[in-house]
């Protein structure tokens, strides 16, 4: 088994996989990572201006620059938390004449910078087929030499083979830290982790490694610490390597023993809500709603330090409203707050009386910013998790709920007369059920409503197309009632297919944009990739007959390569 080390570092928890006592890796052997390449200063003619005035910028103030001219166009740079740390960053890289000079950032105008990397990026769509060979050719050589390692004989690739270039960092919804710098990292920041006996990789010349570690019971290559959040970045393997893939086995086997006791967890909190001791109250109501909707854990953070986001144990009162009755149904609660990566969780839920009644007394003589739970943190429900099942997390209920929802959902929705674009819809729109349960979200894509348009055109192409076949039929028919020979019972029969192909053909489209409709606020990948057992998924495709790369593409096909072996059409999770 492995089991992940928690770093904590601002608002993020950072795995370090690693193995437990008595399982290691023998020999570890690769290149080390490809950085990042270095700065190439604008051409003479690109200028900056400064309040109406052409400005040289120095090479450091200069490519951060280009951070926020490459941005230009985006909202980011109008918010204003995203320009004051912007500013503030920019200014540590400036020359001291330069910052006397540069004291407002209103006065700076990018656009001239900004053009140019537009007509770059327009310089590479219309690249020759010659040249996009070049670069691919340079990708796969790189791959080649870097994206692989040795691990105990077998060869492994490697995940995140290239270090992230510095940019600025642009964080989850309103973040404090946004708009700050992404510095650059240099292999004085890397930590090399490979076999006393491998050949270690050398640094690049004029450099040197932080340090290079030969630890065997961790699974990353390389590892380094960002500067904006503190936290520690790995190169790890990639997600089809056979240590992922037993690890992502262990999670689904895990969830899958939630299974067999769950009844008995469940029955036990709704004991504890009338317990005499407020502690196990709290706890018994976090834990309903832990599994009732799928609710984060949540981690305390520092104060100040990070965006203002929540779980389940650190909700405040003001993140929640009791209806004791709304909309026809009774003791409703109602939800409201910032959760992971700052997406908003608005629910309305309807919940046991006994339920309501605690929060009622949770609430009493509380202010607003107090603490809901405030007799509870992460430590104490998971000691309580560990204690009902052995290995049990919150991440695990929703690892559970999630996959239980989409093979009762497959169930209900998939209809075995349908064809297979209509029972990839219905597959979507099982997903889909698991991704609101979880509250995946995303913002409708901007290209949304245009591509909406194009499809609706062809559609209406398609109907036209539809009506001429079923025409052309028509008068086949009337044809053959005529002459009552071979050849024009031919032409109907022919004419007939063509209806039907036609009718499939708009079918499919028709199907294309009521999952697109459907689909353009929520974030299906997420629990596709995270939290569904994929055997699930394979047991359904083979079952129907439908091809696994209709459900994953070719890194997923990868990644669940153990569960494409594995699954059956009788598969139950």
């Amino acid at each position: 088994e492995i089991v992940p080390l928690k770093h904590r570092s601002g608002d993020a928890w950072w795995e370090e996989e690693r193995y437990p006592e008595g399982i290691k890796w023998k020999f570890l052997e690769h290149k080390g990572p490809v950085f990042a390449p270095p700065y190439e200063p604008l051409p003479e003619n690109v200028k900056f201006y400064y309040d109406g005035k052409v400005m040289k910028l120095s090479t450091k103030a200069e490519e951060v620059a280009t951070f926020f001219a490459k941005m230009l166009d985006h909202e980011y740079t109008t918010k204003e938390i995203f320009r004051k740390n912007f500013f503030k960053d920019w200014r540590k890289e400036m020359t001291p004449e330069e910052k006397s000079t540069i004291t407002n950032l209103s006065k700076c105008d990018f656009t001239h910078m900004s053009q140019y990397f537009k007509a770059q990026s327009e310089a590479r769509k219309q690249m020759s087929k010659e040249e996009k060979q070049k670069i691919k050719e340079e990708n796969e050589r790189l791959l080649k030499e870097y994206g692989y390692c040795v691990m105990d004989n077998h060869k492994e690739r490697i995940a995140n083979f290239k270090i992230e270039p510095p940019g600025l960092f642009r964080g989850r919804g309103n973040h404090p830290k946004m708009g700050m710098l992404k510095r650059r990292i240099m292999p004085e920041d890397i930590i090399i982790n490979c076999s006393k006996d491998s050949k270690i990789p050398p640094p690049p010349p004029g450099h040197k490694w932080k340090e290079v570690r030969h630890d065997n019971k961790v699974t990353w290559l390389v590892s380094w610490t960002e500067n904006i959040q503190g936290s520690i970045k790995y190169i790890m393997l990639n997600p089809s390597s056979r240590i992922k893939g037993e690890k992502d086995w262990q999670k689904y086997e895990t969830a899958r023993r939630l299974k067999k006791c769950v009844d008995k967890i469940r029955n036990q909190y709704r004991e504890d809500w009338k317990s005499k001791e407020m502690k196990v109250r709290q706890r018994a109501v976090a834990l309903y709603f832990i599994d009732k909707l799928a609710l984060r854990a949540g981690n305390e953070k520092e104060e100040g330090e990070t965006a203002d986001t929540v779980g389940c144990c650190s909700l405040r009162v003001e993140h929640i409203k009791l209806h004791p009755e709304l909309d026809g149904q009774e003791y409703v609660v109602e939800f409201d707050f910032l959760g992971k990566d700052s997406i908003r969780y608005y629910n309305k839920v309807p919940v046991e009386k006994r339920v309501f009644k605690n929060l009622q007394l949770f609430m009493e003589n509380k202010q607003p910013e107090d603490d809901l739970f405030d007799r509870l943190n992460t430590s104490i429900l998971n000691k309580h998790l560990q204690d009902l099942m052995e290995g049990l997390t919150a991440k695990v209920f929703r690892t559970y709920n999630a996959s239980i929802t989409l093979q009762q959902q497959l169930k209900e929705l998939t209809n075995p007369d349908d064809n297979i674009p209509a029972k990839i819809l219905s597959y979507n729109r099982a997903n889909r059920a698991v991704a609101i349960l979880c509250n995946h979200q995303r913002a409708p894509p901007k290209t949304f409503e245009k591509s909406m348009m194009n499809l609706q055109s062809k559609i209406d192409a398609k109907k036209e197309q539809l009506a001429d076949a079923r025409r052309e039929l028509k008068s086949a028919k009337a044809d053959a009632k005529v002459r009552r020979d071979e050849k024009s019972k031919k032409t109907v029969e022919s004419k007939k297919k063509a209806v039907q192909r036609i009718e499939e053909q708009l079918m499919k489209l028709e199907v294309q944009a009521t999952d697109r409709e459907e689909n353009k606020q929520i974030a299906l990948g997420t629990s596709k990739l995270n939290y569904l057992d994929p055997r699930i998924s394979v047991a359904w495709c083979k079952k129907w007959g439908i091809p696994i790369e209709k459900i994953y593409n070719k890194t997923q096909r990868e990644k669940f390569a153990w569960a494409i072996d594995m699954a059956e059409e009788d598969y139950e999770f």
